[in-house]
């Protein structure tokens, strides 16, 4: 995936070219985890922002949880 803006989307790294894209597998399997629960409210999205903190060790604000959930469950509707 080729590089678009400034920020590095959760679940990603910069790769070595400095503008391609990798994906983290893990990162991604957690935040699939996390989203669906968040979306049918059986969890906040600070307590599913603080999970993916915990389970991934990367830093992902309930803002930018949501907008992620957001952005999927638009496309799917």
């Amino acid at each position: 995936m080729k590089r678009r803006t400034s920020t590095i989307p959760f679940g990603y790294s910069l790769a070595e070219d400095k503008v391609t894209l990798e994906a983290i597998p893990e990162q991604l399997e957690a935040l699939d985890e996390i989203k669906d629960l968040v979306h049918e409210k059986s969890l906040s999205l600070r307590d599913g922002a603080t999970w993916l903190h915990y389970k991934t060790g990367r830093k992902l604000s309930h803002v930018g949880l949501k907008k992620i959930i957001d952005k999927e469950y638009k496309n799917e509707g």
